[in-house]
């Protein structure tokens, strides 16, 4: 994501002082029901776990997890490529490619 987009994601916010009720906790639950309307594409779906009928939605509700997502980093002072450098190479730590690849196993049964 580039600065500007995230510049356009506060802006937004600030252009209607929203930023006033922007707390993390009530960021996190935006984050989650968010997520869970994203989640809500594939109820019912059965096994068609594609998402070629689905990507209008899908874009739709990712943006909004991902908007949300940018406010909760603003509002707890997190820079985002920093913190999401950090659970990479802290994934990478956990996940050795010798070890993970072509597996889904949890770190700890690999």
């Amino acid at each position: 994501m580039t600065q500007e987009t995230v510049r356009q994601i506060l802006k937004f916010r600030d252009d209607r002082d929203w930023k006033q009720f922007h707390n993390p906790k009530d960021l996190a639950i935006s984050i989650s029901l968010e997520a869970a309307e994203l989640l809500e594409v594939f109820q019912w779906t059965g096994a068609d776990t594609s998402s070629d009928t689905k990507i209008e939605k899908i874009k739709e509700e990712l943006a909004d997890v991902i908007n949300y997502c940018v406010l909760m980093a603003d509002v707890c002072g997190l820079d985002i490529d920093e913190i999401v450098q950090e659970k990479i190479k802290r994934n990478a730590e956990k996940y050795p490619v010798e070890k993970a690849k072509g597996k889904s196993d949890k770190y700890n049964k690999l």
